[in-house]
């Protein structure tokens, strides 16, 4: 099955997601069959800033004892063999939050994406934040300059593996977010800090808390039909 944990925000270093790591934690458990689980985090959107990865070793293997690692593309020439070689033991590949359109141009540049892609197609559990997590889907509202120009957000076109239109940091973007459903979309999916939706072979089926919420946003006859997406 493939699976995807898409969280909409929140601060790894403060661990306010923790409850959602425990939850993409016991997924990776359940693909190493009974191997400590390996771990692959994906800082491209963050411009490879290692702090970051440091914090997300700090969680995973000191809270939850999961081997980590990091592919780093940004700032040299990857050893695509090396990096390889990573996926392929990956239990779980986490993608990091940051620039959505500077890793998407990346990571096809690079070569990342066929092997995220083949990592997802053989199981692998996709987890992300922020920008690594509406990357996935067919049109996303971002932050990133080079999409926004001189507004706050913009709508962009994601990957598209996963239908349908997304935004993170729901509570913080939702007047705007909201304005832009209601006239241009029937549906729509909204996550707030500290909230993840859980993703299998392409369908919604739940979300994981961690103090924030997750929504399914319908415009119908010019309003708005706000639906929480339940907790499994």
């Amino acid at each position: 099955m493939r699976k995807i944990v898409a969280i909409g925000g929140g601060e790894l270093r403060e661990k306010t997601t923790l409850a959602i790591d425990e939850y993409i934690v016991g997924l990776a458990k359940a693909h190493a069959g009974g191997n400590r689980p390996y771990a692959l985090f994906i800082p491209t959107a963050s411009h490879d800033y290692m702090p970051y990865y440091n914090t997300f070793h700090k969680v995973y293997t000191g809270v939850f004892n999961v081997k980590t690692d990091v592919a780093l593309t940004v700032y040299k020439e990857p050893d695509m063999e090396k990096i390889k070689a990573k996926f392929d033991k990956a239990d779980v590949i986490y993608v990091g939050g940051g620039d959505t359109v500077f890793m998407l141009r990346h990571l096809e540049k690079t070569g990342l994406l066929p092997l995220i892609k083949e990592a997802y197609e053989r199981g692998v559990v996709l987890a992300g934040l922020s920008a690594g997590a509406i990357c996935w889907f067919s049109d996303i509202y971002t932050d990133s300059a080079e999409a926004r120009g001189d507004e706050k957000y913009a709508m962009f076109q994601g990957l598209g593996w996963i239908n349908g239109i997304i935004s993170p940091h729901y509570g913080a973007r939702m007047l705007d977010f909201d304005k832009i459903v209601c006239y241009n979309y029937a549906c729509a999916y909204g996550i707030e800090d500290d909230a993840a939706l859980v993703i299998e072979d392409e369908q919604i089926v739940g979300s994981v808390t961690s103090g924030g919420k997750a929504y399914k946003i319908e415009s119908k006859d010019g309003r708005l039909i706000k639906t929480e997406i339940p907790s499994l």
